[in-house]
């Protein structure tokens, strides 16, 4: 076992259903969407200051992305996830936008969140925690009908207070008329000064308040079985039949995310294969095996020129049989990692026993009991405490 200190960040809660991605610089105006999976529907929106200080906050957002997700998983109902990423305090951004940007709107494809995860990086700034907010607030597509559970994370380490455009009390404020709760990370002691306003944020927004080591907070601990749920990972991206004019693009997409965390550790590739491995993680936009199990598929919607050359060549039946085939050998995998990954829960949970004296000192843990409580409020019952 190696065990590694990085630092937690805990926020990633993320969650949604399906949804579209967008950058900053869209129409400013506040978007909607209709509800339509029967599911119920949970949003997560996470806020990351990316000033200069804040680059191990983003390293533990890479790490944690994927055990979160995992622990959300278990939600009873299961939910429909959508997950929207922005970013803050970095000069790169535009000044007009308060030095906000939204790097991905509300999506199911946690790929691409992880995509652009990784893309991020530092670069001096003023963090204005009431414009991110805002910008959360009033321009991502929220889901417009039904009831579903919004959640807003937002984590940084400069003062709560020093947006003079959009004061985070009136930004609370508004959030808790439409529904959506704002819950914040303050990386530094609880002790500072400038730690009582962004536990008012979370107060004021009916959320919960948090205080990290950016640098030195969370444990990361590699276990006997992520090498062979890293090898079931690689053959579960061969089951993966690209289609369409975007297919090879998140095919691409899969792999590199994959590749990004394998520049991490074992622990951040086990996780997320785990979450590969679960109904939660759906390609029927672009995988043919995953979109021949939707009720309202048809194979003559397929372009077949769009399908990799070798199934091109397969006459109609050979193609059907072969997506049959793939998609038990999926299955199977899937129920091999998901052992595994209980195996793999089974260990991590003792060694942080040791580690910590109690699992629910850990920091992680703490923030997932933030979590659950939110989700056990709104009738989900969470099954990996």
């Amino acid at each position: 076992m190696r065990i590694q200190r990085h630092f937690l960040f805990a926020l990633c809660i993320l969650i949604g259903s399906v949804g579209s991605s967008s950058a900053a610089g869209d129409d400013d105006q506040p978007k909607a969407v209709a509800e339509t999976a029967a599911a119920p529907v949970v949003e997560l929106v996470i806020c990351l200051d990316t000033s200069g200080s804040m680059s191990g906050l983003i390293d533990a957002a890479r790490q944690k992305l994927w055990i979160i997700v995992n622990e959300l998983a278990t939600a009873k109902p299961t939910p429909s996830l959508r997950v929207a990423l922005l970013t803050f305090g970095n000069d790169g951004h535009s000044q007009e936008d308060g030095w906000v940007r939204i790097d991905s709107d509300f999506t199911d494809d946690l790929d691409m969140i992880s995509e652009r995860l990784f893309a991020l990086s530092t670069n001096g700034g003023t963090e204005l925690v009431g414009r991110v907010m805002q910008t959360a607030l009033d321009r991502l597509t929220w889901t417009a009908s039904g009831d579903p559970m919004r959640i807003v994370f937002v984590a940084g380490n400069e003062s709560a207070d020093q947006d003079e455009q959009a004061n985070y009390r009136d930004v609370a404020k508004s959030a808790i008329e439409r529904g959506i709760i704002v819950n914040t990370i303050y990386c530094g002691p609880a002790t500072d000064d400038i730690a009582p306003g962004w536990k008012d944020v979370a107060l004021r927004a009916d959320g919960r308040f948090a205080s990290i080591d950016q640098n030195d907070g969370t444990v990361v601990i590699e276990t006997p079985f992520d090498v062979d749920i890293a090898t079931l990972n690689t053959a579960l991206n061969a089951t993966y039949i690209p289609y369409g004019a975007e297919g090879s693009i998140a095919q691409t997409r899969q792999v590199a995310q994959d590749a990004n965390c394998t520049t991490l550790n074992h622990e951040a590739i086990a996780t997320r294969a785990v979450w590969k491995a679960n109904g939660l993680y759906n390609c029927a936009t672009w995988d043919l095996v995953d979109a021949v199990a939707q009720p309202k598929f048809k194979w003559e919607s397929i372009e077949v020129n769009t399908l990799p050359e070798a199934i091109q060549k397969m006459t109609l039946e050979e193609r059907k049989a072969h997506v049959a085939k793939l998609a038990k050998t999926r299955a199977e995998l899937q129920k091999k990692i998901q052992a595994k990954g209980k195996e793999r829960d089974a260990f991590v949970k003792t060694k942080l026993v040791e580690v910590n004296g109690d699992r629910n000192k850990a920091f992680d843990e703490a923030i997932l009991g933030a979590i659950r409580a939110q989700a056990e409020s709104r009738g989900f019952r969470l099954d990996g405490k």
